[in-house]
């Protein structure tokens, strides 16, 4: 399958540069999570500063990072928490230390985190974020369920996890910190929409090429990322 044809039923439009202009739309970058397929590298030629890749432990083994292609550094924390394995600290520092001598710079390091578990997840800033410093990138804390601005460590990312609804409720609130946000598990365009609104950094999601590089999903980004859509009229930017 030729990668262009997934964006190449038409032209791309400048109906969303000219919203963007009007609402304030900031420019957001998708990051499919662990999936370096054909399409993501000639998306990420085509339409600079807009595709990238979140890669976490288990998946850099089997990737191979390129100077084209921006990046971030995932923890596997939310992985672990779904097969209800433990967390594998030996891997994520194993990581850190292969994309240190890659001599090729994240765009920021996801700290470990307990997923919805605030106390927790602060009591792992504390341990892991010395550890992660040490290498000289950006940090991202990934807050939780019960979290506020209050609880953020100075000079960082904040990346919006925890449970499904309490992330898409207080989103809004992080974007106001003025830090730098990206956040976790966005998966629909619609949602793209939300976060473009807000002001968000950039998103991961590992359903975009779900299935099939020519899927539905795969198809909306590429229209997405080809500024072929615009927000429904009735979309909620603030949910």
């Amino acid at each position: 399958m030729n990668p262009a044809s997934l964006d190449s039923a038409c032209s791309p439009t400048p109906q969303r540069d000219s919203l963007a202009a009007m609402s304030g739309y900031a420019s957001l970058m998708v990051m499919p999570a662990n999936h370096s397929s054909a399409i993501v590298h000639y998306w990420s030629g085509k339409y600079p500063g807009k595709l990238g890749w979140l890669i976490g432990p288990t998946a850099l083994p089997k990737t191979k990072l390129r100077p084209w292609m921006p990046f971030a550094l995932d923890n596997d924390a939310f992985s672990a928490w779904t097969k209800k394995r433990e967390w594998d600290e030996a891997a994520w520092i194993a990581m850190l230390d292969r994309v240190k001598l890659s001599g090729m710079s994240p765009r920021w390091v996801l700290v470990p985190d307990v997923v919805t578990d605030r106390e927790a997840t602060l009591a792992k800033w504390e341990i892991y974020a010395p550890v992660a410093a040490r290498y000289g990138w950006p940090l991202a804390i990934a807050v939780q369920d019960g979290m506020t601005p209050a609880d953020l460590p100075e000079n960082c990312l904040v990346f919006v996890g925890g449970s499904t609804a309490w992330k898409w409720r207080s989103l809004p609130m992080w974007c106001a910190t003025g830090r730098r946000v990206h956040v976790g598990r966005v998966n629909e365009v619609e949602k793209l929409f939300v976060c473009e609104r807000l002001g968000v950094e950039s998103v991961d999601g590992t359903g975009w090429m779900q299935g099939t590089e020519t899927g539905r999903q795969a198809r909306a980004l590429g229209a997405w990322l080809a500024g072929q859509l615009t927000p429904h009229d009735e979309l909620n930017l603030s949910a």
